[in-house]
């Protein structure tokens, strides 16, 4: 493995340093991550099995919550087995490796900031035009929303590490993070990165601002609506289809807006770390817990999956 280079030398292989500085704490942090990534796992896939075996949950809606699932599951799987193995070892990735960890992380994280927006849009008919809801969301459009959310990630990135791979990497290689994120990988680039840097920026703020200032209009629009309903039941029920929707956006949004639009508030690297940390481990794993608590029709479908499958087992 080549770890510095000197000169024009170009390496093929960087080292992820990870937690590196707290390394007394690195086989309790081994513990306690693979056992957020199994929660992770196992909650959202509860999810999308619910949503496809529950009749009553074949709805706009819980499409959507199944596909944001999914991302999840996707999204965490690119970084965390690698943060995991640097807790127990060296971890080593190869330049290509780094590139497409990369390349995959930003497009599911890209996708699932117009998936949050595709769900805030659904949100916003069926409350404000419930008569022309069923019409206006019917399958073709769910289904185009969808491919758009997720073709829209994978191709803005796919410009992002295409400009990027022009790059050659001359040392040190060593990556003072837990997985290949893109300003430690233009800090090790020898050639220059600035046109790369520029697009990358521009596309940032386009992919973040345009939908988040979607949802908040959204979300304007459904306050307005929902204020001109009578205090009573139908007003808390408007409400409480939102909120699940609402606190998932505000722990994504919230550390992204941190890292990305207030950086100098993060004043050290290991607690930019810790704040990677919570949009890539805490935001999926709060997904499948906010759903099925805050949400009753999730909750008994996974109540009624669960009774099933005990009485085909006691059969």
């Amino acid at each position: 493995m080549e770890i510095v280079s000197i000169g024009n030398q170009t390496i093929t292989e960087f080292v992820l340093l990870g937690f590196y500085d707290i390394a007394e704490l690195h086989l309790l942090f081994f513990i306690v991550f693979i056992l957020i990534y199994t929660s992770i796992i196992i909650g959202n896939m509860l999810i999308i099995v619910a949503v496809v075996s529950s009749q009553r949950l074949h709805t706009p809606m819980y499409y959507f919550l199944a596909n944001l699932s999914f991302l999840e599951i996707l999204y965490t799987s690119t970084v965390v087995p690698k943060m995991l193995e640097g807790f127990l070892q060296e971890a080593a990735i190869s330049v290509a490796a780094c590139l497409l960890q990369f390349f995959v992380f930003g497009s599911l994280a890209t996708a699932e900031c117009f998936m949050l927006t595709v769900m805030a849009y659904d949100r916003y008919l069926a409350i404000c035009y419930p008569l022309r809801y069923p019409l206006l969301m019917g399958p073709r459009w769910c289904l185009g929303l969808v491919v758009i959310a997720w073709l829209s990630g994978f191709m803005v990135d796919g410009l992002v590490v295409t400009l990027m791979a022009q790059l050659r990497f001359c040392g040190p290689s060593y990556i003072d993070h837990f997985y290949c994120d893109f300003m430690p990988l233009m800090g090790l680039a020898c050639s220059d990165p600035s046109i790369a840097q520029m697009t990358t920026f521009i596309l940032s703020v386009v992919c973040l601002t345009i939908p988040f200032g979607l949802i908040l209009t959204s979300y304007a629009w459904i306050v307005v609506a929902v204020l001109r309903v009578p205090t009573g039941a139908s007003r808390r029920k408007a409400f409480s289809t939102c909120s699940s929707h609402l606190a998932v956006v505000a722990t994504f949004y919230g550390t992204l807006i941190v890292l990305y639009v207030a950086p100098s508030a993060v004043h050290s690297q290991l607690l930019l770390k810790v704040f990677v940390l919570l949009y890539t481990v805490v935001t999926p794993l709060f997904n499948p817990v906010i759903y099925t608590l805050r949400n009753k029709e999730v909750h008994q479908a996974l109540q009624r999956l669960l009774y099933v499958k005990q009485t085909e087992t006691l059969d």
